[in-house]
């Protein structure tokens, strides 16, 4: 009975347990990458969700409420909207120019109802890089963390390769002791190396998966983003480029 005991064959747990050291070592780095690579997963998956869902609440507002100042009182309410955020800077920008346009027309003794444009063409063109810059920021926030997965992706299979050969090392060094090369001798070290090998895909191919699913979403979101500057730019162009102050559309006081 005893020798029907000894000769069963041996966990998966009773072998990481019976691994060297560096084995270990290997198995527990490339289970660190694992559970962060699978928390930013989670993490991004639920950002995205959320963030579509405020894009499409903006854009619903935005596309049928006439007053600039509600959808910049809606908009602020919008944390993770890249629109909401994109039309936050839009805003700022153009009530910065029409300030500064007042002011000039002030300093020349002139009436604000007298007429006159409250932005110009080259105005037109600050609002546009300003919201270009809004757009690579969002980029930015969307992607972040994201290189951890790519970086997961690329080495952990390279780290599990490198268990693999250890646990062959190792057996070979069994071998080496015993002076067999009996089966039941090396058996251990190779499922140690072949427990590596499979930990490093098994961390690496979720990383890979979720990276391009991941980088597919902000594709499309920077899609979205670069349409609603154009729009933004054109509102602007269409409303607050006008010779007269009274044809104006929106309203920023």
């Amino acid at each position: 009975m005893q020798n029907v005991i000894s000769d069963s064959p041996l966990s998966f747990v009773e072998l990481v347990m019976q691994s060297s050291l560096m084995a270990k070592g290997v198995l527990l780095l490339l289970l660190i990458f694992s559970i962060v690579s699978w928390a930013i997963i989670i993490n991004k998956f639920r950002t995205y969700r959320a963030a579509k869902n405020e894009d499409d609440r903006f854009l619903e507002t935005f596309s049928r409420t006439e007053n600039l100042t509600n959808i910049y009182n809606f908009a602020k309410e919008l944390r993770i909207s890249p629109l909401a955020r994109m039309f936050l800077t839009g805003y700022r920008e153009l009530y910065v120019f029409q300030e500064m346009a007042r002011g000039e027309r002030k300093k020349r003794g002139e009436s604000p109802a007298t007429g006159g444009e409250l932005v110009t063409s080259r105005d037109l063109k600050g609002i546009g890089l300003a919201l270009n810059k809004a757009i690579n920021r969002e980029v930015e926030r969307l992607s972040h963390r994201l290189e951890f997965l790519a970086t997961t992706g690329s080495t952990t299979p390279f780290i599990g390769l490198f268990g693999t050969v250890w646990g062959i090392m190792h057996s070979f060094r069994s071998i080496g002791l015993q002076g067999t090369a009996s089966i039941g001798g090396v058996a251990p070290g190779i499922a140690e190396a072949l427990i590596a090998t499979a930990a490093g895909l098994v961390a690496a191919i979720p990383a890979v998966i979720f990276f391009n699913y991941f980088n597919n979403k902000i594709v499309l979101f920077t899609s979205v983003m670069d349409d609603f500057s154009r729009d933004f730019v054109y509102m602007a162009e269409k409303n607050f480029v006008r010779e007269s102050v009274e044809e104006r559309a929106f309203d920023l006081s």
